[in-house]
């Protein structure tokens, strides 16, 4: 069953910080299940019930979340060999939520998570670009003449159309930041693979205007600031 500190549920359903909820907890203005509750970090399901001032809270509206994805997680709720994101995280119901555009389980970084669809679908839909930036780590050094292919699209095997014209920087011989407008089936690694190069470490750093937060470390995340979910409200 999914559970969740109740002090962190209390700083979503009510929009104030720990300390606040730490503060409310004390002062005996918090019951869970009819019972008054002062440890923060008693775990609730999403089946308890919490009440403050006579109502009782829920996680109301859409959530939108950044994550950043270490390796050896895989971008859905159920696999039979690797962990998945969404045991990463400390939220109420997080089977509500999916992830706008997923990463290959061995690939780190930006990850955004949400239950908005209509929201995720202005991400991952063909009909939209959203340039996706990452930087990658090759077997063997870059030729140049491949920043010329990649703007010019690459045919990429069992495909009938190349793909829309990438940007690629060249970093060193062997690491390069690539800025791609779609989002095929292992798309960057296969990209590489046409020109006979192997992707040996991938981060995605960007999505559309939402950039991966420096402080996020390794498997932490944050919930997206208001300008950050507008970015593609529009």
């Amino acid at each position: 069953m999914i559970t969740m500190r109740l002090d962190k549920f209390l700083t979503e359903a009510l929009g104030i910080t720990r300390k606040q909820a730490t503060k409310l907890l004390k002062d005996s203005q918090i019951t869970l299940n009819d019972q008054i509750i002062k440890q923060g970090a008693t775990k609730l399901t999403d089946s308890d019930t919490v009440v403050f001032d006579e109502r009782e809270l829920s996680l109301t509206g859409p959530r939108y979340i950044m994550l950043n994805k270490p390796g050896g997680f895989v971008c859905s709720h159920v696999d039979d060999y690797n962990p998945t994101v969404f045991v990463l995280l400390d939220e109420v119901a997080p089977e509500k939520l999916h992830v706008a555009g997923r990463l290959d389980c061995d690939t780190t970084g930006l990850v955004l998570l949400t239950d908005d669809g209509q929201w995720s679908h202005r991400i991952t839909s063909p009909k939209h670009v959203c340039e996706k930036v990452y930087h990658v780590e090759l077997a063997d050094p870059v030729e140049p003449v491949v920043i010329e292919q990649f703007a010019e699209g690459v045919m990429l095997k069992g495909e009938k159309v190349a793909t829309r014209p990438a940007l690629l920087e060249l970093l060193s011989p062997t690491e390069a930041i690539i800025k791609i407008t779609e989002g095929k089936y292992h798309q960057v690694k296969r990209m590489f693979a046409a020109t006979g190069n192997k992707v040996i470490g991938l981060h995605r750093a960007q999505v559309g205007p939402i950039e991966l937060d420096d402080d996020l470390a390794p498997g932490e995340y944050r919930d997206l600031s208001p300008e950050e979910i507008a970015a593609f409200q529009k």
